[in-house]
């Protein structure tokens, strides 16, 4: 897992079956059973730097969407309204995607 040592296995299981059905997926909900809510600054950035695939410092839509992929290989892809909500929940700027400051439990 992408996350070893960041955060619990069953708690990454617990927060992916939570959201299996598509439209299902509510970031507060997965980063609260995740256990990525009660994480350290130094923990979320550690996260922010995987979920960035391309390491341009920012998360683009198109790495949102594959998401729940960093959690477990195989899972489910956003959908685009699923990815919409948690781009804008996260764009702190407008700039249409996510900063490292924009990944918290918010």
């Amino acid at each position: 897992m992408a996350f070893a040592g960041v955060l619990n296995d069953t708690e990454v299981t617990a927060a992916l079956e939570q959201c299996k059905a598509a439209d299902s997926f509510n970031h507060k909900t997965f980063f609260k059973t995740s256990g990525l809510a009660g994480k350290t600054a130094d923990e979320v950035k550690k996260a922010f730097a995987i979920i960035d695939q391309d390491k341009s410092g920012f998360i683009e839509e198109d790495e949102l969407k594959l998401f729940l992929q960093n959690f477990k290989s195989g899972a489910r892809v956003l959908t685009d309204a699923e990815t919409k909500v948690f781009l804008k929940a996260g764009d702190t700027d407008g700039d249409g995607k996510i900063g490292a400051e924009g990944m918290d439990s918010g």
